[in-house]
């Protein structure tokens, strides 16, 4: 979703759910948070970029995600979700 605005990602999400309710598997890259907030199952990587990263850090539900102590994702899921 670089690039993409607001409203884009907005006409973006129901495709994304049509797709999945079609059972089909998405795999998506993302640090949208919208998008991440749609999402069934998160991956959270880090705990840095580049060669300091790569490491599960969290992983589950957004609202799982957004409890784990070690995800610097968590305090953004956690604003978004109140």
């Amino acid at each position: 979703t670089v690039g993409l605005h607001s409203e884009d990602v907005a006409k973006l999400l129901p495709i994304f759910h049509r797709l999945a309710e079609k059972k089909n598997t998405l795999l998506i890259i993302e640090h949208n948070i919208d998008v991440l907030l749609n999402a069934d199952y998160l991956i959270d990587l880090g705990p840095e970029a580049g060669e300091a990263g790569g490491q599960i850090v969290a992983s589950g539900t957004p609202e799982e995600v957004a409890n784990s102590p070690h995800s610097k994702t968590a305090p953004f899921l956690r604003a978004a979700l109140q």
